[in-house]
């Protein structure tokens, strides 16, 4: 399934609209961008094989980990990778899911959940 940049950027920004009002309120000082894959050195970093497993990435001071000290700093960012999870997904609807899935899981991250607590609420122990 391949979409449009827009059309997928339209998609992210459907997902962050419909978190629910109070996570929505509590997001400062972060930015959501959409790029097409995970560079190299990134996927290294992380120890990840493929671009394809790595469908977005948090990168920041998580909120519950910012103290007094913490201001006058770039925003944090939340990258979702458009062609791994266009590559997960044969219909459109699929790519709303798993958009709406990364979504939520990357802003799980900004709030600062670990991955083992992610992948339990998200059932995937």
């Amino acid at each position: 399934m391949r979409l449009s940049r827009y059309e997928f950027e339209k998609l992210v920004s459907k997902a962050l609209e419909e978190l629910p009002k109070k996570f929505r309120d509590r997001l400062e000082n972060v930015v959501v961008v959409v790029e097409d894959d995970p560079p190299e050195e990134v996927l290294r970093g992380l120890g990840v094989k493929s671009p394809l497993h790595l469908l977005g990435l948090y990168q920041g001071v998580p909120l519950k980990h910012r103290g007094i000290r913490y201001g006058n700093v770039l925003p944090d960012r939340i990258v979702i990778y458009q062609r791994p999870i266009e590559a997960t997904a044969r219909t459109q609807g699929e790519v709303i899911r798993q958009i709406r899935r990364t979504v939520m899981h990357e802003v799980g991250h900004y709030f600062g959940l670990a991955e083992t607590d992610l992948r339990e609420i998200e059932g995937d122990k």
